[in-house]
């Protein structure tokens, strides 16, 4: 496991993580309305491309390299398709099925299959971090509240794919460690660039786009998942695989649910309940405690020559 950066470069970093939980936190809900008037498919396409197109325009600004080799483009599709084309397919047709409280909390649980697929991989993360993903999706449950788990079992193939989606997005946080050495603008830009050309032909075909309707409100909220919720949440999470390592990335999960929450106090007027209070706090101790450092072994102390 990579420990945790110190100072404020820390702090910088751990301010990151909660903007990313924000800008992915927000794309359950803008995913819901704008599903009203655009099929899956075609919803995952135009967020990639436009995506993909704006992180194109900041490399080319900055002069930013762009990675070369057969092996490494083809680590990225792999990324591409792990981090981005499938997930998204699997969580847009779940929410077409089941309520976005459930699913929220379905593909919360990426942290867990993280610590289960690294101790599979015989790299197991330290016990403390293996109880703070624990203690981060309890206080997921309370956030949302028992009452969105009613539901669970209604739909087992819709929620199966949100459990699915969480799982590879496990994965991918694991197989991303790969793209240390490359900028993370870079990696971003690739990676989405091939998601968005897997994407584009699977809804040409099956959604006909060209025959779609949608509204100027679907349409704008695809843009702002395009730009904000995939562009520059995939540029800030390689920048943090590096940082904070896959689980201290993955734990961005937990936090989705506290900014839901924030929104709907602060902006719609509703009321903070004791148990979703209790989530929040719980959901914060887990994030910190995933990403407490990891103190280095002390050097084995030398024997003196006598």
């Amino acid at each position: 496991a990579l420990s945790a950066p110190a100072g404020p470069r820390r702090v910088w970093d751990l301010a990151l993580l909660g903007l990313l939980a924000l800008l992915w936190g927000g794309s359950y809900p803008l995913s819901k309305v704008a599903l009203a008037d655009i099929p899956p498919q075609t919803l995952v396409a135009i967020r990639l491309t436009i995506a993909a197109a704006m992180l194109w325009v900041v490399l080319f600004a900055h002069g930013v390299a762009v990675p070369r080799g057969a092996r490494l483009w083809g680590a990225m599709t792999i990324q591409a398709c792990l981090n981005s084309v499938i997930p998204f397919t699997l969580l847009a047709w779940a929410l077409t099925r089941i309520d976005s409280g459930l699913g929220g909390v379905l593909n919360s649980t990426s942290p867990l299959f993280v610590v289960l697929f690294a101790f599979a991989l015989g790299q197991p993360e330290p016990t403390h971090r293996r109880i703070g993903a624990v203690l981060g999706l309890g206080g997921v449950v309370l956030i949302v509240g028992l009452k969105a788990l009613e539901g669970l079992g209604a739909d087992l193939l819709a929620q199966g794919a949100a459990l699915l989606g969480a799982a590879i997005y496990g994965c991918a946080a694991l197989y991303g460690r790969r793209f240390g050495g490359q900028p993370a603008l870079a990696t971003a830009a690739c990676t989405l660039t091939i998601a968005a050309a897997i994407a584009l032909p699977p809804a040409l075909i099956l959604d006909r786009p060209w025959t779609l309707r949608p509204s100027t409100e679907a349409l704008g909220l695809a843009v702002m998942l395009g730009l904000f919720s995939t562009g520059l949440a995939f540029l800030i999470y390689f920048r943090l695989i590096r940082t904070l390592g896959s689980l201290g990335v993955a734990s961005q999960a937990y936090l989705r649910s506290t900014v839901a929450l924030a929104i709907g106090v602060l902006i719609l007027g509703e009321t903070l309940s004791w148990s979703a209070a209790a989530g929040v706090a719980l959901a914060i101790l887990g994030v910190a405690v995933i990403n407490a450092p990891v103190k280095p072994p002390d050097a084995a102390p030398r024997t003196p020559r006598g």
